[in-house]
């Protein structure tokens, strides 16, 4: 599949919003195809860094990967960016890195591979694994989750509004056919939901919802987040792009408590320096039209920046 187009997302925005230095350190926790890596490292001198993660070994193997492997001044870790202090740790760059980026949710290549069974317009197995050597499928979970806790993560990590008539659904399927391809989930879900939006297809939410639970996407997010703070230099930028409320919700809300402190009690005077504010919130941006022209995955994403104090 690495013949498939992939259009990094804000491309200019992301580079003028890590500030990039030619001799900086940069850490680019989802790799994916590598359309940002490889702009960062044109940008980048001789005495530049680059260390890129990415969980799933496709992006790992591709042929971008290899190519950009070539380069000494760049490594690529195949690595959950949970683990991103860690592999700042075994670098050597903890506490010294310029710039960290973070590009959530599914790339291109993850959504326009049949296999992998992210995509709702395709039909393929149930998997949505990012990496499929890691936990069950959406699938496997389907097959043994109950009702009541299915509905939840439909209506938690989808803000489906039919989400117990899906989980219904699922539960009276599946006790006659097992539910393993993305085709039957789709027909399923076509047939339990009663009204449509006209503008997204009644798959969209659910397909959003299991991807994320069988991801353990936001618990990822939470931990990678608290952990750049600690590997970031003063003066080092964080920047994320985020493509659903969920994810930018608790972007924006860890970088404005990082940046104004934890709440205190009303009243209690506070010395000069106890707050502990880590962070300042440098912005938030949005795609241009002339990109959604070009790029519609882009329209939903949302870029924000803070800066190491």
């Amino acid at each position: 599949m690495d013949a498939m187009v992939h259009l990094p997302v804000m491309l200019e925005e992301v580079i003028a919003a890590l500030d990039v230095r030619g001799d900086g350190r940069y850490i680019d926790c989802t790799f994916g195809r590598g359309g940002h890596s490889r702009a960062l490292l044109e940008r980048l001198g001789p005495g530049g860094r680059l260390i890129a993660l990415d969980r799933d070994p496709g992006a790992v193997a591709s042929e971008e990967a290899r190519a950009l492997g070539r380069d000494p001044r760049f490594q690529l870790v195949h690595a959950n960016f949970r683990a991103l202090a860690e592999v700042a740790h075994a670098s050597g760059v903890a506490g010294e890195v310029d710039g960290i980026l973070m590009d959530l949710g599914v790339s291109s290549p993850q959504l326009d591979d049949p296999r992998r069974g992210f995509a709702f317009l395709h039909e393929g197995p149930l998997d949505m694994r990012m990496n499929p050597a890691e936990g069950p499928s959406a699938a496997e979970w389907l097959a043994g989750a109950g009702e009541s806790e299915i509905a939840d993560v439909i209506w938690r990590y989808g803000e489906e509004r039919f989400s117990r008539r899906i989980a219904r659904a699922i539960v009276a399927t599946r006790s006659a056919t097992p539910l393993r391809t993305t085709r039957q989930l789709v027909e399923l879900i076509e047939t339990a939901v009663p009204w449509r939006d006209r503008h997204k297809h009644p798959a969209t939410r659910t397909f959003q919802a299991l991807r994320i639970h069988v991801n353990r996407e936001l618990e990822a997010l939470e931990q990678a987040l608290r952990q750049a703070v600690e590997i970031l230099s003063p003066g080092g930028r964080l920047v994320v792009i985020a493509f659903h409320s969920l994810e930018d919700r608790i972007v924006k809300r860890f970088i404005r408590r990082e940046a104004r402190g934890e709440p205190l009690p009303k009243g209690l005077p506070v010395p000069d320096g106890e707050r502990n504010l880590r962070l300042a919130a440098k912005g938030r941006k949005r795609p241009g039209a002339l990109e959604v022209a070009r790029n519609p995955r882009a329209r939903s994403a949302v870029l924000r920046v803070a800066e190491r104090l």
